[in-house]
């Protein structure tokens, strides 16, 4: 027989569950009835299957990038599948012209519901020197290409009191990690700006969520020569993307186990974490 203080115990992790799915339930998920869902970087990899995924759930999706050939061929593919996609060229480092592809994505097809920000590169990054170059245009994609999609989008959805924002940031933005000192540090922005406008985003109505892939076959991971552990496949990724949007917390961290063992290095020690790390990635070398 269970004892009162296991009993109570019990309740309390049953109210926490509760609570957590009220939240959960209380909180906006954009359907395809309220409108167009939004996708940076639409043109390969995460972005492409993603806005393909989203057609194939019901979403007129409006797609971005700078190849408007790329956005045309992805348009067919969504037709031959059933699905609309439309796609709208621009460059998300040019702030003017992701105001003016709002604009026009939302005269021409009603309120965006769902944006997706996920453009990103991963530039070619040498240790050992500092190139400021290089440090710039990854900042420029994938930070201020994520706020310009944001200030377009976010005085919209205000205004409307509703709307949904999943924004593409990386496992690599919870720590410091060896050769990845552009990429990394871009990620840990567009983290740390989730978690910070997620209090305003909830006054206001907007759902917003962090969206924290591992590895993924993309291009952007076709010719690293590193070890990836847990990798999985673009389409996967972006099944539970999707899911992730339509049912999923704050964050959309996977795989599972690379997202439970990533969390698990946050927590040790500078003293402890280092040279774990050096061990690690120089066995993984040693392999690769």
């Amino acid at each position: 027989m269970s004892s009162p203080r296991l009993r109570l115990e019990g309740i309390a992790a049953k109210l926490v569950r509760l609570r957590k799915a009220l939240t959960i339930a209380m909180t906006y998920r954009a359907k395809p009835a309220d409108g167009v869902a939004w996708v940076t970087g639409a043109s390969s990899g995460i972005g492409r299957a993603t806005a393909l995924e989203l057609a194939r759930r019901g979403f007129t999706v409006a797609g971005s990038a700078r190849s408007a050939d790329a956005l045309d061929a992805l348009a067919g593919e969504a037709k031959a599948l059933g699905g609309r996609i439309i796609g709208h060229p621009c460059d998300v480092t040019d702030e003017e012209a992701i105001e003016r592809a709002v604009a026009a994505i939302e005269l021409a097809h009603g309120p965006i519901a769902l944006a997706f920000l996920n453009a990103g590169i991963a530039a070619d990054w040498q240790g050992g020197r500092i190139d400021i170059g290089v440090f710039r245009e990854t900042f420029e994609v994938n930070l201020f290409g994520i706020l310009n999609g944001l200030a377009a989008l976010l005085p919209r959805m205000r205004e409307r009191r509703r709307g949904q924002i999943a924004v593409m940031a990386s496992l690599a933005g919870y720590r410091g990690l060896p050769m990845a000192a552009p990429y990394g540090a871009s990620k840990a922005a567009a983290i740390h700006l989730c978690e910070s406008l997620k209090f305003d985003c909830d006054r206001l109505g907007v759902t917003i969520q962090v969206v924290n892939p591992g590895f993924v076959e993309t291009p952007m991971t076709a010719n690293q020569k590193f070890p990836m552990p847990f990798l999985i496949g673009v389409e996967e990724a972006a099944r539970r993307i999707v899911d992730g949007m339509a049912t999923g917390g704050f964050e959309i961290a996977f795989p599972r186990r690379l997202a439970w063992l990533s969390k698990f290095t946050r927590a040790l020690p500078y003293a402890f974490y280092f040279p774990t790390l050096v061990r690690a990635t120089s066995r993984d070398r040693g392999k690769a």
